[in-house]
């Protein structure tokens, strides 16, 4: 049995999921976290296979976070489960050392198989995202760079585009503001923008935020 614990901020995706396993015959739902700061002591005290985790829980403010999850419990798979935009989010996601990416507008049905691939050691994404990175591993690095954000970039873009000030999101992911000046200036450049405005604008154009 795939024991898999949900961690997720809204009761109706906890109780979706759970009632559609309920009575499966591979998968158990063993535990439910509606926070980030939850979830070190459920690994520490649940025997837990696969860890569903949406990208916005609350708490969980950055990528590396989860590297550091994926770090200290080694024998958890983790797969997002997210309605974030998969194209954006997954090549990072998978970078950063996650099994699979399930966005929730997926059928439970694809859930469940991913639960049980991503147990046998499997890496999931859609079929999509898999074609993306495959254009972009052939592209030039400035086309690289236009296409492809680091896992910082997208986080510091993602609290930009909530109106959060540099300061601000230096506190939340613990660096130095001017680091946050230098990631924004990157995106700017990247993006082929001059201004926060249309910074933000493009990243919504492109479903980045």
């Amino acid at each position: 049995m795939i024991k898999v614990c949900v961690a997720d901020n809204f009761p109706v995706v906890h109780f979706g999921v759970k009632s559609y396993f309920k009575d499966h015959s591979d998968i158990a739902i063993v535990a439910n976290i509606g926070s980030f700061s939850m979830l070190n002591e459920i690994l520490q005290t649940k025997e837990i296979d696969v860890l569903l985790l949406d990208l916005e829980l609350e708490g969980l403010t950055s990528i590396f976070e989860v590297k550091s999850i994926l770090k200290e419990f080694p024998k958890t798979k983790v797969i997002i489960y997210s309605s974030l935009s998969e194209q954006i989010y997954a090549p990072n996601a998978i970078k950063a050392g996650v099994s699979g990416f399930v966005h929730k507008t997926e059928k439970l049905g694809t859930l469940a198989e991913a639960i049980i691939k991503v147990q046998q050691g499997k890496i999931i994404m859609n079929e999509t995202v898999k074609k993306n990175l495959a254009l972009i591993a052939k592209q030039s690095k400035s086309e690289r760079l236009y296409r492809k954000l680091s896992n910082r970039e997208v986080e510091v873009l993602r609290y930009l585009s909530d109106g959060k000030k540099n300061h601000e999101i230096a506190d939340i992911l613990k660096l130095n503001e001017k680091t946050i000046s230098t990631y924004k200036l990157r995106l700017l450049t990247k993006l082929n923008v001059t201004n926060l405005v249309d910074l933000v604008n493009k990243a919504k154009t492109l479903e980045i935020v």
